[in-house]
């Protein structure tokens, strides 16, 4: 094998080394990706998204910084309230890198020193609360934290977005006296509501027999009004049916009189009958004579009658 083949290929071997070296230093930055470029071993820049290429042995990724929301579940922490109640706690904090280079070279284990300092900021949050308020002033924990914690990180390059207590978790004495204060508070409003719920019933129960009286008054009011009017409508009647009787014979009695004058039997006349019934009477060996009432007042009616037909 001559010179001219052995440099050709010692050419050829230096010229795909370069190759694969030089394509081995391409990078393509993704969407929630960004690279923390170091030249000579100083920063040099944070790469975007896309396509990039490292100076061989020049550049090299000091870091991938992922930019997405992250979240951090640390294990319970032993915190002691204000009223010297000893109680497990433990947190979960959602954070977001928002400056690559500052979270790259703010702190040597950001992780590390996120769940450090959220520890050391719950003990001094719980030791400001009692028992009760630490039970019930979640919301309040959670403000505290989140906001001490997005201060003290913002140097890192470190957005804290939210601050959740996950568990408490009381010692178990504590745990046995709370869940008996809880049964006897169970209790207690069990036994107001029944309280409540028989004074409701037998509120409803005189409501409603009251509304019953009323309407079984008003049930024979009505029927005492409607029997009483239907006793004066037949009174009525009765009175109506009395007076038309009356006026009627009356009206006979008129036309009946009206005939026996329209006949010629005018006083006078009944007047001379009655004499003569009078003189045969006298004919008689009686001694008193006795006229009849009827008699004497005849002619008085007959009289009244005339006037009353002639008009």
């Amino acid at each position: 094998m001559n010179t001219g083949v052995i440099v050709t290929i010692v050419l050829s071997v230096i010229l795909v080394i370069i190759l694969i070296v030089l394509i081995s230093r391409i990078r393509v930055v993704k969407q929630t990706q960004k690279l923390i470029v170091e030249r000579l071993g100083a920063y040099h820049k944070t790469w975007e998204v896309g396509f990039h290429f490292l100076v061989p042995f020049i550049d090299r990724i000091a870091q991938n910084v992922s930019m997405k929301e992250q979240v951090s579940d640390f294990d319970p922490q032993p915190v002691i309230t204000k009223d010297n109640v000893t109680m497990q706690i433990d947190t979960i904090v959602f954070y977001q890198i928002t400056d690559p280079k500052l979270y790259a070279y703010g702190v040597e284990n950001p992780s590390l020193a996120l769940e450090s300092l959220s520890s050391t900021t719950l003990r001094n949050i719980i030791g400001e609360l009692d028992l009760d308020e630490t039970l019930t002033s979640r919301d309040l924990i959670n403000a505290r934290m989140r906001s001490i914690l997005d201060e003290a990180t913002d140097p890192w390059g470190i957005k804290v977005n939210r601050v959740e207590v996950k568990n408490i978790l009381p010692p178990k004495d504590i745990r046995d006296a709370m869940e008996r204060q809880m049964r006897a508070e169970r209790e207690r409003r069990e036994t107001i509501l029944l309280a409540e719920g028989e004074k409701k019933s037998q509120i409803l129960r005189a409501e409603g027999e009251k509304e019953s009286q009323i309407l079984k008054a008003e049930a024979e009011k009505q029927s005492m009004i409607r029997k009483a009017e239907g006793e004066a409508e037949s009174i009525l009647k009765v009175k109506q049916a009395e007076a038309e009787g009356v006026r009627l014979t009356r009206q006979a009695q008129a036309e009946g009189y009206k005939m026996l004058i329209d006949a010629g039997l005018t006083k006078e006349v009944l007047a001379i009958k009655s004499f003569e019934s009078l003189e045969k009477v006298a004919d008689g060996q009686a001694t008193k004579i006795i006229v009849p009432s009827e008699i004497q007042n005849l002619a008085a009616t007959i009289s009244s009658i005339t006037e009353v037909a002639k008009k």
